[in-house]
């Protein structure tokens, strides 16, 4: 008999499973996205929102916030105020940001811009617009609302120069990021111009940049650069213009002083209308001079130049109307500065009044003159009339007052008027009157009798000599028909007497027979006489001679 199988018992284990492997990705997951969630909040910073005018070039979840092109925010919501006069962005900065938000902290849209003649922004093109941060000045309170800029500040915060001020009466085309020009370098932009307090004034906030801050003196002028300059000038007509910039958009340009002196940031200094205002203001001696003028002034303003000898010596400063009510008469007060630096002299030990008193002796005196005749603008000219009557200097309350003429269509006028005068005094009456009657006696004796009949004799001896010219002509004519045939006579005539001469010359000329033997006659008659000389001489001394004869004599 075959036992039964024994059937299969259970087994049960008391020990725990080993760990799976595949447990280990949902952990490293899980490990992941905690990672990921703490890196996100630890690099989360704060919120912050920026107000503006127009949300051009915002976009949620798009538009970042950058400096110097690092990523530091990320617009997440664009939406309109409670009043709808601004557009609020909402901004979600990095922790990195987080100590630039200060109140210091400047926001501004980046896209394209043409503005003050410059182009910017045109990396946007591409890229889109973007919002620029400026952190400023890091000692600021933390901030989180802040009102973002329409326009790109003209300086960054972190550029290196200085900051000055500009005071003038008259801006022109200046405005916000025109240029500043030290010897046609670009060296600074305008920041901004205000008004002053008194409404007349108006002030210029200028950026100079570093290394040009420095050129910046006590003694620096600064002027109005803007535009372009005509000279019309002996050499010609001359254009002057600091930039194409400058043209569009204004500009201003300075140069440094003779002292080197750095003024302190933030110093004030006055803007010329020119550079040649401002080359004048370099002058610091200055001689307060005023005259008085009867007379149209038209054509003459403030900074008009005085000139002594057609050199600039001077700048009129005022042109004022003073009536004197009293006497019922008006005259033109021109106040001016005369600046003795622009004249070569010694060391004056004297006065001005009693320098310019002595010049003035001397026949000194100031006259208003056309500086151009296509404007009518005039100048002061100063110069010396020997034959102007007597006058002196004098000291008023805050000038010295000195003798003028009258000049320019004044003294035109006054010319004019003298010749007018002379005219009118000239004896017309009487000299027209005697021009009548000369005229009439002519008449009378043009149109008399004895006129014609001396008109009459003057024909009939006329005719006279006609006739007699005839006659004479007529004797004339067989005279001169035969003047070739007395011509051709006497040359012949000439020609044999040519010929007889020839013939005595060779008949008793120097070389004849006749010539030699003349020539020997003379030479025994000369020695006849000689002998007839010495006889003489004999008996003059021994008449005994003539009896005894030459052999008696003892």
């Amino acid at each position: 008999m075959t036992l039964p199988e024994a059937s299969p018992e259970a087994v049960v284990q008391t020990g725990r499973y080993p760990f799976q492997l595949i447990w280990l990705v949902p952990l490293v997951a899980g490990l992941i996205a905690a990672f990921l969630g703490w890196h996100a909040l630890s690099q989360r910073g704060p919120t912050i929102t920026i107000a503006w005018r127009t949300g051009e070039g915002l976009q949620a979840g798009q538009t970042k916030v950058r400096h110097k092109a690092v990523e530091l925010g990320t617009v997440r919501r664009v939406e309109l105020s409670n009043d709808m006069s601004n557009v609020i962005a909402t901004v979600e900065m990095q922790r990195q940001a987080t100590r630039f938000l200060t109140g210091n902290t400047r926001f501004w849209v980046v896209r394209p811009r043409l503005a003050s003649g410059d182009i910017s922004g045109l990396e946007t093109l591409v890229s889109g617009s973007f919002i620029e941060l400026d952190p400023g000045s890091p000692d600021g309170v933390a901030e989180r609302s802040f009102t973002g800029l329409e326009e790109p500040p003209a300086v960054r915060s972190d550029e290196p120069g200085q900051t000055f001020r500009l005071t003038t009466d008259r801006i022109g085309s200046l405005a916000s990021g025109s240029p500043v020009f030290y010897r046609d370098i670009d060296a600074g932009e305008v920041l901004n111009v205000a008004l002053g307090p008194d409404g007349r004034q108006l002030g210029l906030q200028v950026f100079i940049r570093s290394p040009y801050d420095r050129f910046v003196h006590a003694e620096s002028h600064f002027w109005n650069a803007s535009g372009v300059a005509v000279d019309l000038g002996a050499n010609g007509v001359q254009l002057r213009l600091e930039s194409l910039r400058a043209v569009l958009s204004g500009g201003i340009a300075f140069d440094t002083g003779d002292e080197a002196s750095l003024p302190p940031a933030g110093a004030s200094f006055p803007l010329y209308r020119d550079e040649a205002s401002a080359r004048a203001a370099g002058y610091k001696e200055r001689l307060p001079v005023v005259i008085y003028v009867e007379g149209s002034v038209r054509g003459l303003a403030a900074g008009a130049p005085v000139e002594f000898y057609g050199i600039q010596v001077g700048t009129v400063t005022d042109v004022q109307l003073e009536l004197d009510q009293p006497a019922g008469t008006a005259r033109v007060a021109v106040r001016m500065e005369i600046q003795p630096q622009r004249v070569s002299q010694e060391p004056r030990t004297e006065p001005p009044l009693t320098v310019i008193g002595a010049l003035v002796r001397r026949g000194l005196r100031a006259q208003l003159r056309t500086a151009n005749f296509l404007t009518g603008q005039l100048l002061v000219a100063l110069d010396f009339f020997p034959d102007a009557a007597p006058a002196e200097a004098t000291q008023g309350e805050d000038a010295i007052v000195l003798p003028s003429l009258p000049g320019g269509l004044d003294s035109l006028t006054a010319g004019l008027g003298d010749i007018v005068q002379k005219l009118n005094r000239l004896p017309l009456e009487q000299v027209a009157k005697n021009l009548n009657d000369t005229l009439a006696g002519t008449s009378a004796v043009a149109n008399g009798p004895e006129l014609h009949a001396a008109l009459r004799a003057l024909a009939a001896a006329m005719a006279s000599a006609q006739a007699a010219m005839h006659e004479l002509d007529a004797g004339l004519t067989p005279v001169l028909r035969r003047l070739p045939e007395i011509a051709q006579t006497l040359q012949t005539t000439l020609d044999h007497t040519s010929r007889l001469a020839g013939s005595a010359d060779a008949a008793y000329g120097q070389s004849s027979q006749v010539r030699r033997d003349l020539e020997r006659l003379l030479e025994q008659v000369n020695d006849a006489a000689r002998s007839v000389r010495l006889l003489a001489d004999t008996l003059n001394q021994h008449p005994e001679a003539l009896l005894r004869g030459r052999s008696g004599r003892a």
